[in-house]
């Protein structure tokens, strides 16, 4: 962000407390934490849980914050160093909502491609994907870790300074949400990876879940882009629901699950329909894909201000591609960022490179080693029923000498469905080869007598309240032979065992 202060005080809507020395004066970056001020940064005044950050306004200014956002009067030491410093202070009635107007000014400074991307899992994954495929051809800003709501959207694009395109992650609690997260981004294209059970709990239905994720296709501009799952159960609610077909909004599929041509390119009436999809699909001995990466009539649009890329033919044509990601769900994910790579004006041949060259980010099937050689794969980010399926499937394919051994926690914000969903992923649990099973949690009991249900040896099922418990489990347990999965919902801290094993 390069603003001025009285650009930044108009669109924030805010009143003046402390004037600057030059209200032209350009504003560069922002932070919330006084800790991580910059020289000419504008610092935000955020009240937490258990800090109020008027309380380090002075301080922030000392660092070299040229401009602060408040909602009250930060005090007279903090004015005053203000004064001293020729820097501004602002009052605005919200800061999160002030945070969100400057975002949606500047977004329309710049002349990048916006990309909004949501799903009920894989959406970090596939925005690591999106991001690494379109840094091979041009400058991108994507969401950082998991920023995907009403702080963390505004905060990617403020980072976005001249980037040919910004890849906006968007998490969603309910229905709204992801189309108040449109009006801030007003992203260009969309993607929706899934439809899947997270958030279940606050939707009550996968029908809705689907309404609300297609809020990022129905805030797309009629000359837009929409990236659309083809292999989604709700693929129809999805266009539906995000009103493709009556605007007219220009839609790509894509498919990792299809292994063969799709049937409606063989069909007269739809074989122009553009398609990214894999075939002869493989999993080696680790788990990681191999598979032909096949696109049917992906139109050229140009990300950014890319003249030449508009004027270039469509594509079609398959080339192999490899992953160092495991899992076959990332398959479908590197489909889908092949899929926005040849609509910004990549060639086939450079999005399957790019495809080769990305890295698992950590707690996400991260391989991890124990210091005795056993083999720790740190899936314990987040976990939902969709993800635990694929994190079972992706673990039983791996080749292992010794015990297969799964840590599986919590899933949480399943409300009603919660045992239900709890059960299911005991009966995956259950076919998944495993040689034992430790469930953490009170949640996962469910979990484990389900696994037992369906087969498994009581003896090899076992259940503690917490992570704590069961590292002590696994301590002297795992041999060096052994293959160990970690993986629940974020907030159960389960990285701690995989931490542990490997320390």
């Amino acid at each position: 962000m390069k603003m001025t202060v009285s650009q930044i005080a108009d669109a924030a809507r805010a009143t003046i407390l402390a004037a600057p020395c030059s209200a032209e004066e350009l504003v560069k970056g922002l932070t919330w934490d006084s800790r991580t001020v910059t020289p000419g940064c504008l610092y935000v005044a955020f009240v937490g849980e258990r800090v109020d950050g008027h309380d380090f306004v002075a301080s922030a200014i000392a660092d070299g914050a040229r401009a602060a956002l408040v909602t009250r009067d930060p005090g007279e030491a903090a004015v005053r160093a203000a004064n001293d410093a020729g820097a501004a202070v602002l009052l605005v009635d919200d800061c999160e909502e002030a945070l969100a107007r400057l975002a949606a000014a500047w977004r329309y400074m710049q002349k990048g491609t916006v990309i909004g991307l949501t799903g009920s899992s894989g959406k970090t994954s596939s925005k690591n994907l999106v991001r690494d495929v379109l840094a091979a051809r041009m400058s991108v800003v994507a969401t950082q870790a998991n920023q995907n709501n009403e702080i963390g959207v505004p905060n990617t694009l403020l980072a976005a300074d001249d980037a040919q395109a910004v890849v906006v992650e968007m998490g969603m609690r309910g229905l709204g949400q992801i189309a108040k997260l449109c009006k801030v981004a007003h992203p260009d294209w969309g993607l929706v990876t899934n439809v899947g059970e997270s958030h279940i709990e606050l939707l009550g239905s996968r029908e809705n879940i689907a309404r609300a994720k297609a809020e990022l296709f129905a805030n797309l501009p009629d000359d837009g882009v929409a990236f659309v799952n083809a292999a989604d159960e709700r693929v129809e609610d999805l266009i539906r629901f995000g009103r493709l077909r009556e605007r007219g909004v220009r839609t790509v599929f894509f498919d990792g699950y299809v292994n063969d041509r799709p049937a409606l390119l063989d069909d007269p009436a739809t074989a122009d329909t553009p398609f990214v999809w894999a075939s002869d699909i493989m999993l080696n001995e680790q788990g990681q894909p191999s598979f032909t990466l096949n696109a049917s009539n992906v139109p050229c649009v140009g990300a950014g201000t890319d003249a030449d890329a508009k004027r270039a033919p469509a594509v079609t044509g398959q080339v192999p591609c490899k992953l160092e990601l495991r899992g076959l769900h990332n398959v479908s994910n590197a489909c889908s960022a092949a899929a926005v790579g040849l609509v910004a004006g990549m060639e086939l041949q450079e999005c399957a490179d790019a495809l080769a060259g990305a890295q698992p980010e950590a707690g996400r099937q991260q391989i991890l080693h124990a210091a005795n050689g056993a083999l720790i794969v740190d899936d314990s980010y987040n976990a939902n029923p969709d993800s635990m399926r694929v994190s079972l499937a992706t673990f039983a394919a791996m080749e292992v000498e010794g015990r297969r051994i799964a840590v599986l926690g919590d899933m949480l914000e399943l409300g009603d469905f919660s045992r239900e969903c709890h059960e299911r992923v005991g009966t995956y649990a259950a076919q998944a080869g495993l040689d034992l099973l430790i469930c953490v949690g009170e949640l996962s009991t469910a979990l484990a007598s389900s696994a037992v249900r369906c087969g498994m040896d009581p003896a090899a099922v076992i259940c503690h309240a917490d992570a704590a418990g069961a590292l002590a489990e696994l301590r002297g347990l795992v041999g060096p032979d052994d293959a160990v999965l970690v993986k629940a919902s974020h907030s159960i801290g389960l990285q701690a065992v995989a931490e542990g094993l490997v320390a």
